[in-house]
């Protein structure tokens, strides 16, 4: 498998969680015009690939940084922290997590819009209680000296992974709400 392209040493920013997104944009732009294959057709054949190949790179990595749960899984799997099956999450988030399943089990077989607005302000509630906890993580991040920044992914992995099963919860939501 080839190794994935640092998207940050081509735009030249620091690792971080919260670019400036302007700045990210601008970079961007500046690139799309240098690498637009138009300004390169009298080129030799290897540098028209190259700039196709520079092109390319530009696109995914716009895409990938532009995007916070894009940005994070990106950052994450830079450095081996998202290999299938390596990934512990703290039994007390489980049992919650379990807990709403239940609720949404009951929900499947007996429709109840209170109960189901009730799931969902818990769902929400949990949601706004973990992005307000890693916040300060995620924007401290590019500061940290490098000893210190494996413990901050680490930190970053468990919000990521405990948001994942959010969103599964939240997806089985959205469609009893499209139900009803």
């Amino acid at each position: 498998m080839p190794e994935t392209p640092n998207y940050f040493d081509f735009y030249e920013l620091p690792e971080t969680f919260r670019p400036d997104e302007a700045g990210l944009k601008r970079k961007y732009y500046a690139l799309s015009r240098e690498y637009h294959p138009d300004f390169h057709a009298t080129a030799s054949a290897e540098k028209q690939q190259e700039i196709l190949h520079l092109a390319t790179l530009n696109t995914d990595a716009y895409r990938t940084l532009s995007h916070p749960d894009q940005r994070m899984a990106y950052i994450l799997g830079r450095h081996g922290l998202l290999e299938e099956g390596k990934q512990a999450l703290p039994p007390d988030f489980l049992m919650e997590v379990m807990d709403l399943n239940e609720q949404l089990m009951e929900l499947e077989f007996e429709p109840d819009p209170a109960a189901e607005a009730t799931l969902e302000a818990e769902v929400n509630a949990l949601s706004d209680t973990l992005d307000a906890g890693i916040e300060p993580v995620l924007a401290g991040y590019v500061g940290l000296p490098t000893d210190a920044r494996p413990q901050a992914l680490q930190q970053v992995l468990t919000y990521y992974l405990k948001k994942r099963y959010l969103l599964r919860i939240r997806e089985s939501l959205s469609k009893f709400a499209a139900r009803s």
